[in-house]
């Protein structure tokens, strides 16, 4: 029987729903996905996805009889107990946290409780469970070097927390304009609670800060009273064999929140993050506890628990390599650093010295910016796609200011060298065409 119904069908006015859902950032991301979407022979150099050429289904089973085994085996588990462990729902703060806690050791040099791990869904939730907990009123703001990761603004829209930009300058972070920025938002009546930042290769600049950044980055917070939210998904990709140690490695006094993804580092597919959150909570009472129980009882109620099946890959990966990502990504490592090598020499052949068209040499990482005598906007994007059959990203979608009119960011992660090469063919025929 069909149903039917000469009644008008409910409608929602868009100005009576929460104020993030018309945020640019969010028509930002369907725009650029509709672009991809629609000329998906492009060589893109947008996509800041990792490598699939490595990917394989038979790597999956593997992991989880690799975890099952370390259940079994290793924990002396029962299979019942180990197919519990799969299948059932699980422990709010994850499965795999000693697991996570070991990869930060070996890889890291972090040392951390592993009771001070939440394994979340992808790294997108530890950064709202964190802002989420540190939002008490309308006073609260977190501050984020500019241009910054457009999930870091988007969490905070959702949870109403203001985000004061920082400018980057060469060092990565401008630590005399953070300075500055803290003064004013506090004579505004705000409360910074937290300074977020992606120290190695961010997206969308590629900038890291060096050392002696780092050190004075870490006394200027505990000057200052403030939370360091460190995010590296990037940090394992460095083009050269020196990496430099994580603020999370040099936090003596736990003013680092780590937030980790093995989005790049695992497998995207999984959606498996986490957040060390191991600073000290005092309660009305006296009691103390971690910040990362604090964080379990937000989750509880977001996402109950974070897929045991998904944890598992992960942790079959992460066993698999002795708990060392930097050993298991070898392969892609060396891929990255090529594809790199070779997206910066193709600029240079293309643009030499003089050329208004110039770019910045990141360390590592997937991502550089190209600076234009001309707007980079999403018209030239769209004419990109479809006449010179490329994709890259206008740096305007991350921030505002005025040079990000000019310029646009390029990723080399999902690419092979031949695309490398292509690509950059195809943007350097569009730039030189806008340059008459």
């Amino acid at each position: 029987m069909t149903i039917t119904s000469d009644a008008t069908p409910t409608r929602l006015d868009l100005a009576a729903l929460h104020s993030s859902l018309a945020d640019p950032a969010l028509e930002s991301m369907n725009f650029l996905n509709e672009i991809a979407g629609r000329y998906p022979e492009a060589v893109s150099l947008a996509a800041g996805r990792p490598s699939e050429e490595f990917f394989a289904i038979e790597d999956v089973h593997r992991y989880l009889r690799r975890f099952e085994r370390h259940l079994t085996e290793g924990q002396g588990l029962t299979p019942e107990q180990a197919a519990r462990t799969f299948l059932q729902y699980g422990r709010t703060k994850g499965v795999i946290h000693e697991l996570v806690a070991r990869n930060l050791a070996v890889d890291e040099g972090i040392t951390v409780d592993p009771a001070s791990v939440v394994v979340t869904v992808g790294c997108q939730e530890a950064v709202f469970l964190v802002l989420r907990a540190l939002r008490t009123d309308e006073r609260d703001a977190v501050l984020a070097v500019a241009p910054t990761y457009v999930g870091l603004t988007g969490a905070a829209r959702l949870v109403d927390m203001p985000v004061r930009t920082v400018r980057s300058g060469p060092r990565g972070v401008d630590l005399d304009d953070l300075a500055a920025v803290l003064r004013r938002a506090r004579a505004d009546g705000l409360r910074p609670r937290a300074f977020y930042l992606l120290p190695d290769h961010s997206n969308p600049s590629g900038l890291s800060l060096d050392l002696a950044t780092r050190h004075a980055l870490l006394d200027l917070a505990e000057r200052e009273d403030l939370l360091l939210l460190e995010d590296n998904p990037y940090g394992l990709f460095s083009a050269g064999d020196e990496r430099l140690p994580t603020l999370k490695a040099l936090d003596t006094r736990r003013r680092v929140v780590y937030l980790g993804s093995y989005a790049k580092t695992g497998l995207p597919g999984a959606r498996i993050g986490f957040v060390v959150a191991d600073q000290e909570v005092v309660t009305p009472g006296g009691a103390t506890g971690l910040f990362a129980d604090e964080l379990a009882k937000l989750k509880s109620m977001v996402t109950v628990n974070t897929s045991p099946i998904a944890q598992a890959v992960i942790a079959g990966k992460l066993l698999e390599h002795e708990g060392s990502l930097v050993r298991a990504n070898e392969r892609e490592t060396a891929r990255y650093r090529e594809n790199l090598r070779r997206l910066l020499a193709a600029l240079a052949d293309h643009f030499p010295p003089g050329s208004p068209v110039t770019w910045n040499t990141p360390t590592g990482g997937f991502f550089l910016v190209v600076t234009v005598p001309f707007e980079a906007d999403d018209a030239l994007l769209e004419a990109s796609a479809q006449d010179y059959g490329v994709l890259w990203t206008p740096m305007r979608h991350f921030h505002d200011a005025p040079e990000a009119a000019k310029q646009l960011r390029l990723s080399v992660s999902v690419l092979t060298l031949d695309q490398v090469e292509e690509g950059a063919r195809r943007l350097a025929r569009l730039l030189a065409d806008r340059l008459g």
